[in-house]
């Protein structure tokens, strides 16, 4: 227990790096920010692995030492709790009085009246009444067996709670989407590509997920006047495996720590923002409008960055697409203020959007063959002149910007987006069964006490009146905690009352 002890302190120690450093499966943007900001160190904690901590070998090892540990520790344990509930209780000490509870009387009962009163005060006690060589008659008692069997179900739970944890890593997974309020083709669990960010387990390969679809068919916020959150509310519909066959939709709301529980997965809201839509008119007449989802700044007043990107409709020629591609950048404000050209936001609900935008037209680097986020140009094409801008304007909704080639580029509306977060985990009904049993455990340990009483009934010394006993009751708590004193006060109490005290 002491190594077992000794290892979860160390797992406790080797967890510290991964909530004080980025770690690569949760912020892999900070983890590159940090190479940025310290060249010198980073690669050395790299080495160490301390920005995949819980995936590093050596935390691994940890682990797996603490379980062998567990199961060395508690395998013996258990043996000799089995072997310990089979014996009878042990003999009766030849000097109670020694103990550190004593108590004696003498007594107008015969030895084998106070043994049978004896027994029926301590019923629910394991008892084995002795006839000893002077014809004495003893009882030896013990209770507070479930303290041990509490304290072995605690670490069997904690084990067990171990096992569950690794299982529904290695078996789950984790998965980030964004979905448009109103898009009727959602989101479908079908595969890695349909997400945004994908954290699997390690034996999973995003080839074999359980099916189902989520919408949303709208998204309700509502604020406080002072502009703080006050409700979110989404109403989606989803599929199963049964719905998907029968075609079929089910519906269902979707609020903060009111997740949407599914087969395959749950479904939880993270966050919610906007999506500018343009339309954009080029030259020929084509028109082309899109809405994509901005990126929130601002928690507060939800001001908004993002681009949102268009190929020329009709072009072939990927020279020419790439040099008449288009971008419109910027900010987003859902109650917008001004400063003179500066624009802001005041306020988190859509009360007066506006965006102030920069047209950017050329080579947006899309066929460059490196992924770019979806929320920003690639700033290479623009410091290699390749992507020019060409326009800047402050707009509200219904207003254009025309530039110098007859393209037209109009705000025309805003809609809502709303992050979720699907998670799957396999071993959560394991860990959560683990908990309680560790609670169980952990409560029957502390709060039961383990204490053994003895009582010896000796007939009186020849020539004595008949029908007297010399009546001796001795208690040892095996526990440091107290109020076994109190107990035994009252127990004795009633062992010694079979017969008149003299």
């Amino acid at each position: 227990m002491r190594t077992a002890l000794v290892l979860l302190f160390l797992l406790a120690l080797a967890a510290m790096p991964g909530a004080l450093l980025p770690q690569r499966l949760t912020a892999g943007d900070k983890v590159g920010k940090y190479f940025e900001e310290s060249p010198n160190l980073a690669p050395v904690l790299d080495r160490l692995g301390l920005f995949n901590v819980f995936g590093s070998i050596w935390f691994s090892a940890i682990y797996v030492l603490l379980f062998i540990s567990l199961v060395g520790c508690l395998i013996p344990r258990t043996a000799e709790y089995a072997k310990q509930m089979r014996a009878k209780p042990v003999l009766t000490p030849r000097n109670l009085a020694r103990l550190p509870h004593h108590a004696k009387s003498t007594v107008d009962s015969s030895p084998e009246d106070v043994v049978a009163a004896a027994r029926e005060r301590l019923r629910g006690w394991r008892t084995d009444v002795r006839v000893e060589d002077d014809g004495s008659h003893t009882i030896s008692a013990e209770k507070g067996f479930l303290r041990e069997a509490g304290n072995l179900v605690f670490h069997f739970a904690l084990m067990a709670m171990l096992v569950a944890i690794a299982f529904g890593k290695m078996f789950g997974f984790e998965g980030q989407v964004i979905i448009h309020a109103g898009d009727a083709q959602g989101f479908c669990n079908s595969g890695i590509y349909a997400y945004d960010s994908f954290r699997p387990g390690l034996r999973v390969d995003g080839t074999e997920l359980q099916p189902f679809c989520v919408r949303v068919n709208d998204f309700e916020a509502t604020f406080l006047r002072n502009g703080q959150a006050d409700s979110f509310h989404a109403n989606v519909s989803y599929q199963e495996a049964a719905d998907l066959e029968a075609g079929t939709w089910q519906q269902a709301g979707l609020q903060v720590n009111s997740p949407l529980r599914l087969a395959g997965g749950t479904v939880y809201l993270l966050g919610h923002g906007y999506s500018p839509r343009f339309t954009v008119t080029f030259p020929d007449g084509q028109k082309r409008t899109e809405a994509t989802q901005w990126q929130t700044m601002n928690t507060v007043t939800l001001l908004s960055q993002g681009a949102t990107k268009f190929d020329p409709p009709g072009v072939t020629d990927p020279e020419k697409r790439r040099t008449g591609q288009l971008a419109v950048t910027g900010l987003f404000a859902p109650t917008a203020a001004f400063e003179g050209t500066l624009m802001t936001s005041v306020f988190p609900d859509l009360r007066d959007p506006a965006v102030a935008v920069d047209v950017m037209r050329g080579d947006l680097g899309n066929e460059s063959g490196k992924g770019q986020s979806i929320f920003e140009i690639d700033k290479s094409m623009v410091d290699g002149g390749r992507l020019k801008k060409v326009a800047r304007q402050n707009l509200r909704i219904g207003e254009e910007i025309a530039l110098d080639d007859g393209t037209k580029i109009r705000f025309d509306g805003v809609g809502r987006w709303v992050g979720v977060q699907v998670g799957y985990d396999p071993g959560r009904l394991g860990v959560l069964i683990a908990g309680v049993l560790v609670l169980l455990g952990l409560g029957a340990s502390l709060s039961i006490k383990r204490r053994r009483v003895w009582l010896r009934a000796t007939p009186a010394p020849e020539g004595a009146e008949s029908a007297r006993t010399v009546v001796e009751v001795g208690g040892l708590a095996r526990t440091d905690q107290a109020g076994y004193g109190e107990e035994f006060t009252t127990l004795a109490a009633d062992l010694l009352r079979p017969g008149k005290e003299r």
